[in-house]
């Protein structure tokens, strides 16, 4: 790592901390030439393979945003969306690629949405798997039905 001060090559680890979630890596670093210490962050990187061929790093924040649109006018706080991005990408980092289809990633949405709230996970569901009508709808609120009696 060079120092960004006096681009001297040799720095030295000061401290270091792990992220909120997990995935960061904090480290304060000193630079034995010039004395100044500055701060670096370490990710591992998730990356999306898109329907059309593109790849892109993974982002939290389209997945909440996504889910935020199928629970509109429901009673979900903000928190708990929070908790089901966090969720689905500890899911995906779990299967240990460094690469996910975004199919994938919806998949990965699905189950805690649909214990979050079963109208915005029909709503995401139907545009996520492309419901053609209401058999469609009705073949999920059976599933979902099936679940319940399950439990």
């Amino acid at each position: 790592m060079h120092c960004p001060f006096c681009q001297n090559s040799d720095t030295k680890v000061v401290d270091t901390r792990i992220g909120e979630d997990g995935h960061v890596i904090r480290r304060r670093r000193e630079c034995p030439k010039c004395g100044k210490r500055f701060t670096t962050i370490e990710t591992t990187m998730l990356l999306v393979t898109k329907r059309s061929g593109g790849v892109e790093s993974f982002d939290r924040d389209k997945v909440i945003n996504g889910v935020r649109k199928a629970c509109q006018g429901r009673p979900i706080d903000e928190n708990a969306l929070k908790q089901l991005g966090q969720k689905v990408e500890d899911d995906l980092r779990s299967q240990g690629a460094a690469q996910v289809k975004s199919e994938d990633i919806g998949k990965a949405i699905l189950n805690p949405l649909k214990d979050l709230d079963e109208v915005a996970y029909l709503r995401f569901a139907s545009v996520y798997q492309n419901f053609n009508g209401l058999d469609d709808f009705q073949h999920a609120i059976d599933d979902l039905k099936r679940d319940k009696a399950g439990e």
